[in-house]
């Protein structure tokens, strides 16, 4: 029997392209966003079945949930992709922007797994996947809000496996660098400002962060087949998975040396301090 994966943000990106794999592999993909009119391709393709989800409204969430019970007997994996990124000085921030983040990047994480967990219990069975980041285990310049976020869910995530041993959900989360998709074109960025030393730094993160994306042109298909390998084989307890060289070495430097000296070295090799 085919089995079924609701993924949200599925419009682009990631969300997109993993649930294009996951239809061409033959699962059934419920593939949630914002907007229905952001669907484009995925409206069309086989196995793909798209819905309006908000995930910063418990009531869209709500309604959505319930129209996808309707046409849908079991959900086998909820994959929280939903995600936007904001690069911003904290001196600068924006209430609106930081509240949006963390309404998209963390709540909506949280609110989407309390809906799902009761369907979940109901089939004794169950898997969350959540879309974490390198930025949720290592700390880089001008990620205050970003990476806050990320070390949430996976806060979150690990806090609630805890909960769900004896319900046979699976939680994981999944860290992974910058992929060459549209989301770093898409992060919020705060303005120019008269404040040179800011500029300097804004314009050499931004800089560092797109020259890695240019690099990364095969981390797309490992990450989409790796969270179908995930998918297919659930683990009891909870597991953190980090895919390519990036998020691999950043995880590896920042265990190995510690704090203090990790620190250091994002200090001298991206600021330019010693």
């Amino acid at each position: 029997m085919n089995k079924t994966i609701l993924i949200t943000g599925a419009s682009s990106g990631i969300g997109k392209e993993t649930a294009l794999y996951f239809a061409k592999n033959n699962w059934t993909v419920i593939a949630t966003m914002i907007s229905i009119d952001l669907a484009d391709g995925l409206a069309t393709t086989p196995n793909v079945f798209c819905y309006e989800l908000d995930v910063t409204s418990t009531e869209s969430i709500i309604r959505a949930k319930n129209k996808i019970l309707n046409e849908h007997k079991i959900v086998n994996v909820v994959l929280n992709n939903a995600g936007l990124g904001y690069r911003s000085f904290v001196e600068l921030s924006e209430d609106h922007k930081i509240d949006n983040i963390v309404n998209v990047n963390w709540l909506g994480a949280v609110k989407v797994c309390r809906a799902f967990i009761p369907v979940f219990r109901s089939q004794n069975s169950g898997q969350f996947i959540t879309i974490s980041s390198i930025a949720g285990l290592v700390n880089l310049p001008l990620g205050s809000f970003y990476h806050s976020t990320k070390q949430a869910v996976e806060s979150f995530s690990e806090c609630m496996a805890y909960e769900l041993l004896d319900f046979n959900i699976s939680v994981s989360t999944v860290q992974f660098g910058n992929a060459p998709t549209s989301f770093q074109s898409n992060v919020a960025k705060c303005n120019t400002t008269k404040i040179h030393t800011y500029n300097r730094l804004m314009d050499k993160v931004t800089a560092i962060l797109h020259k890695k994306t240019k690099k990364n042109i095969n981390l797309t298909p490992i990450i989409t087949k790796t969270i179908f390998n995930i998918a297919e084989n659930p683990k009891k307890n909870f597991k953190r998975y980090t895919i390519g060289f990036d998020a691999n070495f950043m995880s590896s430097i920042r265990r190995l040396l510690g704090y203090k000296a990790f620190n250091s070295l994002i200090r001298k090799s991206v600021l330019g301090h010693f």
